[in-house]
């Protein structure tokens, strides 16, 4: 019986890739079980199952790992490239400084913590890496070692350490984080989060009365009326919209029919008495404002106007840094009649907004209205994200050329060999051409579902391989130094939040919930942005989070490099 399924166990140690695909399988599985709130994470769990599958003693050539960790860490720049350029201008400045504050507290940290624990370079990077739940330093870390002129005996074993650290303290890097920054930041701040979070949403333009309801850019209807209001016959169709606008009610006037003349509405159009008119707005503002404006009628002819939902991404440089506000009142309000803002998605993240949110290159605004007035609306914003498959490869594979290639250039500073490596080049490259797609979209389109399997499948692949190789000296790793590793790790977690909570309310004058947001972000920890949110009952946090999450990605993931250098 146990020769018969001898080929189980020979079979994986012939042809590894069976063994890289069951633990993908093992780890997806396994990383969407919750236990109550907390989950392990796709990533944690594809490492343990790695781990797990390597004592049966598998070979993995290393170029493996490295192909796929260039495609995740290109497709990372990528997503935050457009992001992590717009915090450089002078309003987000004091964002990226934040951020970069929070990240060399976190390196700091790692650095301490492993001269006074004695741990070797290994431990060190694992250690950060998963304290600072950023797994992408594994790679990174793994690759500057490989440069370092030690034994071949010293590197394995720093790079078999890196998975033991990193399995340790990634529990509390994530469960943590999200229990510091959505339970204990509130109490640190001494607020009241929701209610801060009201007055922030009410300074910058949100209705008191309608909370989660941020703006009138909402689901709208279209209905039909006869026009008697005594007050709006003889005006301008302009004139009609203008006196909504001015309490903040965005009602137009699409068509009328007059007698049995039908035609679209346009801002000079004279309203008469029994005019049919057919008005477009949001839910709430039709129904309340129409009491006694007319009668509503069918018109079935009337009302079949095609409308349209569609995504387009800003690029025209004259409309960064204007508010919502400013863009419906752009030329009288013509560019936007009739359209409505359903979403605003900013670093592939739907975010808050209210008319006094400001938007800029990069920023994808989700629109419904008219079929015609979007088309006419996207010629001043930029290009519209039209649903397609088609990757641009070309781009994407130069990009990573060039980025390896720059990276792997390697200077001396007095002795001292100091490079990006291949991998943190393919980071660079990302960032500069995820900027160049959101400035020109006439190239170097990579869609949605495609960016998602070269982030996903490209880390999970790449930490695969190195749970199954670090797989058989893992359980001693583990035995020698797991509680201290454990206990270190909620040190590098902790610290850095803590102090950064305070500076960011004393010294940089942030809003709580920005505060919060920022640190999440600075920390690339999504977990945790959900816990704020859901302490705050509100969206606002997530302001302090896009920016601070590209910088964090990028600096983090350097600090692999850095942390070899530091404690080599």
């Amino acid at each position: 019986m146990q020769a018969s399924f001898q080929w189980l166990f020979d079979a994986p140690r012939h042809y590894p890739e069976i063994a890289i695909f069951f633990a993908l399988a093992v780890g997806a599985w396994i990383g969407e079980m919750k236990f109550g709130k907390f989950s392990l994470g796709v990533v944690t769990s594809t490492l343990l199952a790695g781990i797990l599958i390597g004592q049966l003693g598998i070979t993995i050539s290393p170029h493996v790992k490295s192909v796929f960790f260039l495609m995740f860490l290109f497709a990372v720049g990528y997503a935050v490239g457009p992001q992590f350029f717009r915090g450089l201008k002078s309003e987000g400045l004091p964002q990226v400084l934040f951020a970069v504050m929070l990240c060399g507290l976190c390196l700091l940290s790692a650095f301490f913590v492993a001269k006074v624990m004695g741990y070797n370079t290994g431990f060190a990077a694992g250690l950060l890496s998963g304290a600072c739940t950023i797994s992408a330093v594994l790679g990174v870390a793994g690759d500057t070692i490989g440069q370092l002129g030690i034994s071949a005996e010293e590197k394995k074993a720093w790079v078999d350490a890196m998975p033991v650290a990193y399995a340790v303290t990634y529990i509390f890097g994530t469960a943590g984080s999200a229990w510091i920054l959505g339970t204990l930041g509130p109490k640190l701040l001494r607020v009241d989060l929701p209610a801060e979070c009201r007055k922030l949403e009410a300074s910058m333009g949100a209705s008191e009365a309608e909370p989660g309801v941020i703006s009138t850019y909402q689901r709208f209807l279209v209905r039909a009326y006869r026009l008697i209001d005594s007050r709006f016959i003889g005006k301008t169709v302009g004139e009609f919209e203008q006196h909504f606008l001015q309490h903040d009610q965005r009602l137009f006037v699409l068509r009328v029919q007059r007698g049995d003349e039908a035609f679209d509405a346009e801002p000079t159009t004279v309203l008469v008495r029994d005019m049919i008119i057919v008005l477009v707005g949001r839910r709430e503002v039709v129904l309340e404002v129409v009491q006694g404006i007319g009668v509503e009628v069918d018109a079935p002819e009337l009302l079949d106007i095609t409308a349209q939902i569609l995504d387009v991404v800003i690029t025209n440089k004259a409309l960064a840094g204007k508010t919502l506000r400013e863009l419906a009142e752009a030329d009288e309000g013509r560019t936007f009649r009739g359209i409505f803002l359903r979403k605003l998605m900013r670093g592939g993240r739907e975010m808050p907004f209210t008319p006094g949110t400001k938007v800029d290159r990069g920023d994808v605004l989700q629109l419904a209205g008219p079929k015609t007035t979007i088309e006419r609306a996207l010629k001043k914003i930029g290009y519209a994200d039209r649903l397609t498959d088609k990757t641009d490869m070309v781009f994407m594979g130069l990009g990573v050329v060039i980025g390896a290639l720059l990276g792997s250039i390697t200077l001396h500073l007095g002795g001292v060999p100091l490079s990006l490596s291949a991998s943190g080049g393919a980071l660079i490259a990302g960032l500069v051409c995820g900027w160049l797609r959101s400035v020109n979209a006439t190239f170097g389109r990579i869609p949605g579902p495609a960016l998602w399997v070269f982030n996903n499948v490209g880390l999970n692949t790449f930490i695969a391989v190195v749970g199954i190789s670090a797989g058989p000296g893992f359980v001693a790793g583990l035995q020698a130094n797991g509680l201290s590793l454990f206990l270190a790790g909620i040190v590098v977690t902790t610290v850095p939040f803590i102090v950064m909570i305070y500076v960011g309310k004393y010294v940089f004058k942030m809003h709580p919930a920005i505060v919060l947001g920022a640190c999440a972000g600075a920390r690339t920890t999504t977990a945790a942005l959900g816990a704020i949110e859901e302490a705050a009952k509100s969206k606002t946090p997530a302001l302090g989070y896009t920016v601070t999450y590209a910088v964090g990605n990028t600096l983090l993931i350097i600090w692999g490099v850095v942390i070899v250098l530091m404690t080599k």
